[in-house]
């Protein structure tokens, strides 16, 4: 059978450890037998960020504003430890927050649902889609480590040299400081894409922060939220039948657990980071969910939303069977395949990655899955296959079909 053809290339950034492993057998499996791959290859691995003093992320992230189309293997950001461990030169920063820094978009991640594998929120009937806010936070936070007693102050200094001067805290003793930043073009970049999301997906928006405590900082979300709906979308949700709602972020916490789903839960930065690996595991596996970054110019990157499954790596490195789930990670592959045929008018391999889809929920609910979604499902006479032969049960199902 003749290969699928591309006409223009992925940007594809390869990762660390256990995903690194599977990101080639993904590769090998899945991909090559069946479409001719183009693709600009970044290697985002550890050593190779530490090697180019992470330039390699810097060029991974323009080159993806060129092609428009990036899909990205899990990597670590190094901590301490890490930096120990790989002999790094200093404490890399987070690879996806710099990506996100420059690309400025918003992550949306949903959970894939397959029959057999229930939601632990048992109201749960529908994904809920999480709008992460890609830009600033703590993910482009400065921080001091406080030495001894003394005064620390917020200061801005305006373009005429106007100075305002806030006091962070009177220090008696050591401590630490955090500074964040985000910007109102970048808020409204945010907002706008969740109004649009949401109506593309006909889907109630949610939006939360907690002003109460963060009156300036994260009122400024809420006012920007607020003014945009007014101003732009307010008659078109009312048109389609879907409502916006802010309240805190506490209470959409206790709301969702009750509720059966379904809804557009838009998040600043960090929230998005802890709440999409919420309802990812509630919905069985940090691997079973989606992950795309869309840049307001119309850029996008799809990733797996989970971590580079270190414990996995280090009994691979043993020769120890492994049993990873790969879903995440196939589904960043065909969503960039997809978005790619989109963009080029290449209806193959749009169609490509929807049949690869459906051959991966129809060996789960086959019975074929990894051990992780084995100890979970409610299916009878489940077989839980090793990172490999999974992929090589997906790859039967998709030529059977």
């Amino acid at each position: 059978m003749d290969k699928i053809k591309m006409t223009t290339p992925l940007v594809e950034m390869d990762g660390d450890e256990m995903t690194r492993i599977l990101w080639q057998m993904i590769k090998d499996e899945l991909i090559t037998p069946y479409v001719d791959l183009k693709t600009e290859y970044y290697d985002l691995g550890l050593k190779h960020r530490d090697e180019t003093a992470d330039q390699v992320t810097v060029d991974s992230a323009e080159a993806t504003k060129k092609y428009g189309v990036a899909v990205k293997c899990a990597t670590i950001t190094p901590n301490a430890q890490r930096v120990e461990d790989y002999n790094l030169k200093e404490m890399w920063k987070s690879p996806n927050g710099t990506i996100r820094a420059i690309l400025d978009g918003t992550v949306f991640r949903t959970p894939i649902f397959v029959n057999g594998i229930s939601p632990n929120v048992k109201t749960w009937t529908k994904p809920i889609t999480i709008a992460r806010h890609a830009y600033g936070d703590v993910y482009k936070n400065t921080e001091i480590r406080v030495p001894s007693a003394g005064k620390a102050e917020l200061v801005f200094t305006d373009e005429n040299g106007q100075e305002v001067r806030s006091l962070i805290h009177e220090f008696k003793g050591p401590g630490v400081i955090q500074g964040m930043h985000n910007t109102d073009a970048s808020i409204t970049s945010f907002a706008k894409a969740c109004f649009e999301y949401a109506l593309s997906v006909k889907q109630e928006l949610w939006f939360a922060t907690k002003d109460t405590i963060s009156k300036t900082y994260d009122h400024r979300y809420k006012d920007i939220f607020q003014e945009l709906y007014d101003a732009e979308y307010k008659e078109k949700f009312e048109k389609s039948g879907i409502t916006y709602f802010y309240t805190l972020i506490d209470d959409v916490v206790a709301r969702v657990v009750r509720m059966d789903g379904g809804i557009v839960w838009a998040c600043k930065n960090y929230d998005g980071d802890v709440m999409s690996d919420m309802v990812s595991s509630a919905c069985g596996s940090l691997a079973m969910m989606t992950s795309v970054l869309v840049s307001p110019d119309g850029v996008f990157e799809y990733e797996a939303a989970h971590g580079t499954v270190t414990r996995h790596y280090y009994k691979h490195l043993k020769g120890e069977e492994t049993s990873t789930n790969s879903v995440a990670t196939i589904y960043a592959w065909t969503g960039a395949l997809r978005k790619r045929g989109e963009l080029d008018g290449n209806q193959e391999l749009q169609d490509f990655a929807d049949k690869m889809e459906a051959a991966v929920v129809k060996t789960i609910e086959s019975g074929k899955m990894t051990k992780d979604l084995a100890l979970m499902t409610t299916l009878e006479n489940v077989t839980a296959l090793n990172s490999e032969d999974f992929l090589k049960a997906i790859k039967a199902t998709f030529d059977a079909m």
